[in-house]
């Protein structure tokens, strides 16, 4: 199974192992890609994974985690991605950006620079938005509340990324509904407090999130795939939860999404993680079954067989792998040699056969 291709709409992937989307902190100035970028995707690529995700790029500069964030907010910033793109591809993975908006959580250091604290003006921080006044923790600045212009502008920004997407040559498009960024402070009662039609009932929580998804299936062409990265948990009492996680997937669904990528948490910094070996996994499996939409499993999948094991039981289509693809690049080809599959040897390495 994990060596089994995976079609979605008129992409084929070479196996079902992605490398899921990891911040690198590492984009110039304004955002654009760097050499760092190149390799590091690349020899993801090289490595033998399906799919590659690039990391959250913003799709507006106030939508940045943090200054060092990639973007697609402006034309410029399409060629250093593009650059990447066509690397990634002749190397025989696909290529696939995450658009995302940090919302309440934008605007801090790096994790590695005092714990990825909020900037303060005076260092380069800019004013921060959301769904409610309510800040993601006490050190961090209250959040502007979006009006009707502005919720219309975060729609408009993430179909100008989308259409930059495609100029930069993606085959595929997940937009970043989860971990405590922009929509999914939207989705969760914990952080969206509104009483106009984006607040209060699982309907309105959902319609920006449902707005974005409709308006980019929009200008995404209809051969290319579009997923979507969902929080399926806050795991805080009274946020966000599996229930409305398999109602927004059936929504997403009618609206042309291919598949959801199944992660957890983020919006709040107090929650309780049981973090452990696949301890997303059954979230997956739940939507893949309850809403007839293919799923991705992420979470500390680590050996082959126990990748193999999600997808033989149903429990996902496709596995994502981030740490491990950190100290491994070239786990897929090891996965496949473990597994007696036929590994994805690049040409230059055939020796090492």
């Amino acid at each position: 199974m994990l060596f089994t291709p995976l079609s979605l709409r008129e992409v084929t992937l070479r196996n079902r192992i992605a490398v899921s989307p990891m911040c690198q902190y590492s984009a110039g100035p304004d955002g654009r890609a760097t050499e760092w970028h190149l390799v590091h995707l690349g020899s993801r690529a090289v490595g033998g994974a399906g799919l590659v995700v690039f990391e959250a790029t913003a799709v507006e500069a106030r939508g940045r985690i943090s200054p060092a964030d990639l973007g697609l907010w402006e034309d410029g910033q399409i060629e250093p991605l593009a650059r990447i793109v066509r690397f990634v591809e002749q190397h025989g993975a696909v290529a696939c950006v995450q658009l995302a908006h940090a919302g309440r959580k934008a605007s801090v250091r790096a994790p590695w620079d005092r714990a990825g604290e909020p900037l303060a003006a005076g260092e380069g921080g800019w004013e921060v938005a959301g769904a409610s006044a309510v800040p993601f923790g006490p050190a961090h600045p209250v959040p502007r509340p979006l009006d009707a212009s502005g919720l219309r502008g975060v729609v408009e920004a993430f179909v100008s990324a989308a259409r930059r997407a495609l100029s930069a040559g993606f085959r595929a498009l997940e937009l970043h509904f989860a971990h405590g960024y922009l929509v999914h402070q939207f989705l969760s009662p914990l952080a969206n407090r509104r009483e106009d039609g984006y607040g209060g009932s699982l309907e309105h929580r959902t319609r920006l999130a449902r707005e974005i998804t409709s308006a980019v299936r929009g200008v995404w062409p209809e051969r290319l795939p579009l997923l979507v990265r969902v929080s399926a948990t806050d795991w805080a009492e009274g946020g966000w939860d599996i229930e409305g996680t398999v109602a927004l997937a059936r929504a997403l669904k009618e609206l042309g999404v291919d598949l959801v990528d199944t992660s957890s948490g983020g919006l709040v910094p107090t929650a309780q993680v049981p973090v452990g070996p696949g301890y997303q996994a059954a979230f997956a499996e739940r939507i893949r079954r309850e809403a007839g939409l293919a799923t991705g499993a992420v979470g500390m999948i680590t050996a082959p067989e126990q990748a193999e094991h999600i997808l033989r039981t149903g429990q996902a289509d496709l596995v994502l792998l981030a740490r491990e693809l950190l100290r491994d690049p070239y786990w897929p080809i090891h996965a496949a040699l473990r597994l007696r599959a036929q590994p994805a040897w690049p040409a230059q390495y055939e020796r090492a056969r």
